[in-house]
């Protein structure tokens, strides 16, 4: 019998006071994945982790995690996933390693097996010779790698993170992404939240985009970008010759900036840069500069979230 899906959520809604903070919220996370929940401050995302690990509960809509209903059977959810907060659930004063046995032994596992697990995760996660020092020594990186693995002692379907790199250097960071990409190899799902939308086209397999309690748009990181026209070439034309190099391009001219703007449409970028610089070539023309740019996931979550947009203000 195949697994059940990790999680399926059908119209969410969620009221605290007069403020909606879920307004038919639907999502569905594919086994084996790396899904991204992204969204403004206040669009709801935390209500949403927090409804999906049976902390919070909706006031309408259906959850399922691992086939359970968080409602009825809110136990086996809590046995089926890991939650790893923005702040570190650890002791700085023990050792590492007796951090992980601490949490083995209140998971019921026996010494022996907290022993063995803990070791396992120490050396899963790079943290071998880290283990027998304390935490409080540990950089920003160790913490929260020993925070993840501290959530894999029970080998959970699903694993949420909440803004797991927020406050890390850019070495911490990277750390991290490779023990996210460890857990997820494993057979581990994740539903990452988080502020940082490179993080999201780095490790995501499928991002959802929230607005004021609704899902806005939902895809992979290349699907989400395409939204915005997908690849352009950017010339920077020298001195007075900016119309002759828009005239060749068929393309329009930025006189403040100099530069043409050519879209790459269904072509795709590189054969769009390629025919620019023949179509250059073909003129005689010199230019300063031939960029391809593609848009950042920055941008198209700016365009998705501003207010002005059909798509928050439908």
């Amino acid at each position: 019998m195949p697994s059940p899906t990790p999680l399926v959520a059908r119209g969410l809604r969620k009221l605290y006071g007069d403020t909606l903070a879920l307004d038919g919220f639907d999502l569905e996370v594919a086994p084996g994945t790396v899904h991204a929940l992204l969204g403004p401050n206040g669009a709801g995302k935390s209500t949403a982790v927090h409804t999906f690990a049976t902390l919070t509960r909706c006031d309408e809509g259906e959850v399922r995690v691992a086939g359970h209903d968080v409602r009825r059977e809110g136990a086996a959810v809590r046995r089926a996933i890991g939650l790893v907060g923005q702040s570190a659930a650890l002791d700085e004063v023990l050792f590492g390693r007796e951090n992980l046995v601490m949490l083995a032994r209140l998971h019921g596992l026996s010494r022996r097996e907290a022993g063995s697990r803990a070791d396992e995760l120490l050396a899963g996660f790079g943290l071998a010779e880290a283990g027998g020092r304390k935490v409080a020594a540990y950089s920003g990186g160790m913490r929260r790698r020993l925070d993840i693995a501290a959530s894999l002692i029970r080998r959970p379907h699903l694993l949420f993170l909440d803004e797991p790199t927020t406050g890390l250097d850019p070495r911490g960071r990277n750390e991290v992404w490779a023990a996210i990409r460890r857990v997820v190899a494993e057979g581990t799902t994740v539903l990452l939240t988080t502020q940082y939308l490179d993080e999201a086209d780095q490790l995501a397999d499928r991002i959802t985009v929230m607005g004021t309690g609704r899902v806005i748009a939902e895809g992979t990181a290349a699907e989400l970008k395409d939204r915005l026209g997908g690849d352009r070439v950017i010339v920077t034309a020298p001195g007075d010759t900016g119309a002759a190099v828009a005239r060749a391009l068929g393309a329009p001219l930025d006189a403040d900036t100099g530069r043409v703007t050519v879209e790459a449409a269904e072509q795709g970028g590189t054969a769009a840069l390629l025919a620019t610089v023949r179509a250059l070539d073909a003129a005689g023309l010199e230019v300063d500069d031939v960029l391809l740019r593609r848009p950042t996931l920055d941008e198209v979550f700016l365009h998705l979230t501003d207010p002005t947009t059909a798509e928050v203000a439908r």
